[in-house]
């Protein structure tokens, strides 16, 4: 079960001891790849092959480019492609490239008190949502998840935003801490398929809606621009890029199960 601080950012070292003191990289990643535990099995392979740590700073998309923007990574392995492609342009990173995706899906309780259960219309289950004043549970964070849900109310024509408070409730916390509310208020949300797979307290929780392809979740990484940066660690963060991008770093992300469902799909396209 997932134990999210809404404030805290999750820092972690992943992997053993680095053979020499400035063997490491800082990845400023998302929640979503580790609630998921996917950066647990890339981590150790990558030291393997080339014996440099990761060290993974968790956190929404949102805050993950603000913390390379003040150079505090050495690259940006996130999901909200338009802000990525803008931090590329501004100078902040190198290239950006696909990496892998999953999908979003809606999860509610059982109950489904909006009767949105079955449908593969977003919109249509986001306005019965609405209609219904069901509780629905909101990031609220500027996550790549919370980008992709405001995008999707918008989209269906309803702006939750005169509810919050009320029926929508803004949690301000990681993908596992606001399924963690969702749990316990009832409540729709909106979540990654990878980090639902390997979340433990579903109690209740049911994914309701699924399959639109609007719910599509692309993944990118970027290294971060030592123009903007002088002091990143451009050959170690190159090598972690090549390393995800390759046949290699690519199987290991389509290899990547929780009880026998694949959670990501490797999407790299060769370099031309």
């Amino acid at each position: 079960m997932f134990t999210v601080t809404a404030a805290a950012a999750l820092v972690l070292l992943i992997g053993g001891p680095a053979g020499a003191a400035d063997q490491f990289i800082i990845v400023q990643s998302t929640t979503s790849t580790q609630n998921s535990g996917l950066f647990d099995e890339l981590a150790p392979k990558f030291q393997d092959a080339t014996g440099i740590e990761v060290r993974v700073v968790a956190v929404g998309t949102g805050q993950a480019l603000k913390n390379a923007q003040n150079c505090d990574g050495d690259v940006l392995f996130v999901h909200a492609k338009p802000d990525e492609e803008k931090f590329v342009a501004a100078g902040y990173g190198v290239e950006r490239f696909d990496v892998m995706y999953n999908d979003f899906v809606i999860v509610g309780p059982g109950s489904d008190p909006a009767k949105v259960g079955g449908t593969s219309d977003v919109a249509a289950a986001l306005k019965a949502i609405a209609a219904a004043k069901a509780p629905f549970a909101s990031r609220g964070d500027d996550s790549g998840t919370d980008k992709k849900e405001k995008s999707l109310w918008k989209a269906a024509g309803v702006d939750p935003s005169g509810a919050s408070g009320q029926w929508y409730r803004e949690t301000g916390s990681g993908m596992g801490a606001t399924l963690n509310a969702a749990v316990g208020m009832g409540a729709y949300t909106l979540t990654d398929r990878g980090t639902w797979i390997g979340f433990e307290n579903k109690d209740g929780l049911e994914i309701q809606v699924e399959g639109d392809s609007n719910l599509f979740n692309q993944y990118g990484v970027i290294r971060v621009s030592p123009e903007h940066c002088p002091n990143v660690k451009a050959e170690a963060g190159q090598q972690f890029v090549d390393w995800v991008l390759s046949p290699e770093g690519q199987r290991a992300i389509a290899s990547y199960q929780i009880d026998g469902q694949q959670l990501f799909f490797a999407n790299a396209r060769p370099a031309s």
